[in-house]
């Protein structure tokens, strides 16, 4: 008998199922892990943009709507709109990522101003941030 050396058809097809049930189970894992930054990255935009307002309050006594004028900057794929202020009480804005339904994203709301919402995220009280996931 010949001394043959390397593996069967049965060795590696057994391989190639085993690899295809651990990326079966991997890629939906890796799938709400980058969900889960996208939302990270919202509230983080919008943490630094309620910073940001106060900072603008505190030198013109009333808040802004153009985050030109916040010296804000968005992080990359996030979409952040600050509602329109008809007062100096409050401000409201909403943040969405490109990379989720136009539906899903996070909302916040200081002072007077009344409560946005995205989807079905909305702010019950002032300063808290509401988000859909």
């Amino acid at each position: 008998m010949r001394d043959r050396k390397g593996f069967t058809l049965i060795e590696l097809l057994i391989v190639v199922v085993i690899i295809g049930i651990l990326a079966a189970i991997a890629i939906p894992k890796f799938s709400a892990t980058r969900e889960k930054a996208y939302f990270a990255a919202m509230k983080s935009d919008l943490k630094n943009l309620a910073s940001q307002q106060e900072i603008y309050y505190s030198d013109a006594y009333s808040y802004s709507t153009a985050a030109t004028d916040l010296a804000f900057t968005n992080s990359q794929g996030v979409n952040v709109t600050i509602a329109s202020t008809s007062t100096t009480d409050g401000w409201a804005a909403t943040a969405t990522h490109a990379a989720l339904a136009a539906t899903e994203g996070c909302a916040i709301y200081y002072g007077a101003h009344a409560a946005v919402s995205v989807g079905t995220a909305t702010p019950s009280s002032p300063g808290e941030m509401a988000c859909t996931s």
